[in-house]
């Protein structure tokens, strides 16, 4: 059986390490916003290129503070339209409304799956803020963004959640300095993930900085003295210290997920699948290697009895979602195919060169 990603063996290769930093906090005891989290925090605004980094419980909240901190500096209000890639993950959508603001769905560019610059402009006259989702670690076009963003006075967002380390062709920056504020999320399976949930803000703005740390601790900043209506969302401090032990091997990471990427795409050859758009740049981390087929039920039986594991990200999208009921009236044939056809291969920096050649000789096979 080939995983689809072994986290097992993933975090083996720390083993050491964590459990060093686990005895040096258990020894500390400053278990809630500790050194610990100071330090990753530091590391990883360094890391991507930002002034700052808040930690957060979880991706999710990253996204949703971010956007409760910019209605407390009075720059969104309830109500105010975000525009949104319809075919993301619900998180993204469910951020919006936990923010009481309202989503605006929109069609990806089927060539990258990413919200398209080509997006009907009018969509943004009445809009405030844009979230770009940089889906299955491909980054989306920022530049251009924030060229819409400036035109139309909307904030830019990115929801960075699968593309720690992705640089920008044309900017030159990695994913979470190519916008006002990014939303990041430590989930074990990210490319950067943690032994449990996580997450983080990224962002130069030093006002919504001081917003987020009060919104992430009850609204505090001296115990017991709460200024604001706040949450309790804080990046654990011994996830923090499992991450900048495994920040340190990010970007070798993201290399190996390339070249695993180039192996994929130089060696699958069948009519019947199609294959990711890549450039060959940093600009893709592939967090996941996405392919299209015609028949996905017969595609994964036929994984399955080959032991090829594989995951659908995602398998309805988020407008059908029984929880987003109120959202179906959109009309969004390009996600809808998208979410019907789509399967994500075997990607991890663990595998091996076999591993490599026996997806690539199954699906040829198929």
């Amino acid at each position: 059986m080939i995983k689809f990603l072994d986290l097992h063996k993933i975090n083996n290769r720390f083993r050491e390490d964590f459990q060093a930093s686990f005895s040096k906090s258990l020894d500390d005891a400053h278990f809630i916003l500790g050194h610990n989290v100071t330090n990753f925090e530091n590391e990883f605004a360094a890391y991507c290129g930002t002034k700052f980094c808040v930690g957060t419980a979880n991706g999710l909240d990253a996204l949703t503070l971010i956007l409760k901190g910019y209605i407390q500096l009075g720059k969104l209000k309830r109500g105010d339209k975000v525009v949104v890639p319809a075919n993301t993950f619900i998180a993204t959508i469910l951020s919006i409304l936990h923010a009481e603001l309202v989503p605006v769905l929109v069609e990806p560019d089927p060539k990258t799956y990413n919200i398209s610059v080509d997006t009907d402009k009018t969509i943004f006259v009445d809009a405030k803020a844009i979230i770009m989702v940089h889906l299955y670690g491909q980054l989306a076009d920022a530049e251009n963004f924030k060229k819409i963003a400036k035109e139309f006075n909307c904030l830019l967002i990115e929801d960075a959640a699968q593309a720690h380390g992705g640089i920008s062709n044309v900017m030159h920056l990695k994913a979470g300095n190519l916008s006002d504020a990014a939303a990041f999320s430590f989930y074990p399976s990210k490319n950067l993930g943690a032994l449990g949930d996580g997450g983080a803000i990224t962002t130069n703005d030093k006002e919504l900085v001081e917003a987020l740390k009060l919104l992430r601790n009850y609204g505090s900043k001296e115990k017991y003295n709460n200024k604001i209506i706040g949450f309790n969302s804080r990046l654990d401090d011994m996830q923090a210290a499992f991450l900048s032990i495994k920040l340190k091997t990010l970007d070798a990471d993201n290399d190996i997920r390339r070249s695993i990427a180039k192996a994929y795409l130089k060696g699958i050859n069948n009519t019947k699948i199609k294959l990711p758009f890549y450039d060959g740049s940093k600009n893709h981390i592939f967090y996941a290697f996405v392919v299209e087929v015609d028949d996905r039920v017969g595609f994964t039986e036929f994984l399955r009895k080959n032991e090829i594991e594989y995951l659908i990200h995602y398998p309805i999208p988020p407008h059908r979602q029984e929880a987003l009921q109120s959202f179906s009236y959109f009309n969004l044939p390009l996600t809808e195919k998208i979410h019907k056809r789509i399967i994500s291969l075997p990607m991890s920096p663990v595998m091996t060169e076999e591993d490599i050649q026996t997806v690539i000789r199954i699906l040829n096979s198929y």
